[in-house]
């Protein structure tokens, strides 16, 4: 997660929760929505993150669909246009704190030297390294989903949706779990979620995740939701013991590996529901 290097980017503008909604979207993705917020404002609604990113899972979703039921590509193809979308429309953002994080983790040394590696505006071995694993392993996670979709049924398009919401249910995992750092706008993230926020908007996704499990009885969603948090647990657990302190590019881990194990557990309930339709 980078600083946005526009001078006004966090002037106040007659602050509102529309407002700060459309600010947090503005600063974590490209589209071109020109709301303008200060940090603090955007960081209280930490906890709805999860609820807007489905926002972006729900286009990636529309794309998905499209190129499968209409234009027929392959869907290892699809896959990884689906994955290059979802990172572009997020500005390579946390991909690119996931290749940082990968550099500070790999390093050997204290905690100090490894958040100064991740600084370093040059990406060593160990970053392009997890960034490989993340990248492909997510490809292949999104290629077997969209395989299923053809054997069962479109409407599991619908849990990329899930995986979207979980993977901020991943950042805000690592965020009520993580000691912020003393730099960086991913302090602000950290310092406004609280336990009780982080609660109501898990609860609301763990809602939203059912809603779309259009597969009657088998609650996948649920599983896509719980894999996210896991994936940012895992990132706050790391962070602890190489970094001791979290740093936007730990919170851009965080949504990429919630991403992650988010599809990798949702496939998991599918291969053990329907691996026999392949």
């Amino acid at each position: 997660m980078k600083d946005k290097n526009n001078d006004d980017y966090f002037e106040k503008q007659s602050p509102s929760t529309l407002r700060s909604i459309g600010g947090l979207l503005t600063f974590s993705t490209i589209l071109p929505l020109n709301i303008y917020t200060t940090i603090d404002e955007m960081a209280r609604l930490t906890w709805f993150w999860p609820v807007l990113n489905g926002l972006i899972g729900l286009i990636a979703t529309i794309i998905a669909f499209i190129l499968a039921k209409f234009i027929h590509f392959d869907p290892i193809l699809i896959a990884a246009i689906i994955y290059g979308f979802l990172l572009l429309i997020n500005g390579f953002n946390h991909f690119d704190g996931l290749m940082d994080f990968g550099d500070g983790v790999m390093v050997h040394g204290s905690p100090e030297k490894k958040l100064s590696i991740m600084k370093d505006p040059m990406t060593g071995v160990g970053g392009i390294t997890t960034g490989f694993i993340a990248g492909t392993i997510t490809i292949a996670a999104y290629t077997s989903l969209i395989n299923y979709s053809y054997a069962v049924g479109f409407n599991l398009l619908l849990l990329i949706i899930v995986a979207e919401i979980a993977a901020k249910i991943g950042l805000t995992t690592c965020c009520i779990c993580s000691q912020a750092s003393e730099e960086g706008i991913g302090k602000y993230f950290i310092k406004y979620m609280n336990l009780k926020n982080y609660v109501v908007g898990l609860i609301i996704c763990f809602i939203l995740s059912v809603e779309l499990s259009l597969v009657p009885g088998i609650h996948i969603g649920l599983l896509g939701i719980i894999g996210g948090a896991f994936g940012g647990a895992l990132t706050a657990l790391i962070t602890k013991k190489h970094l001791k302190i979290a740093n936007g590019d730990v919170l851009g881990t965080s949504n990429e590996l919630g991403r992650l194990f988010s599809l990798l557990a949702m496939l998991v309930l599918i291969s053990i529901n329907f691996s026999s339709l392949i």
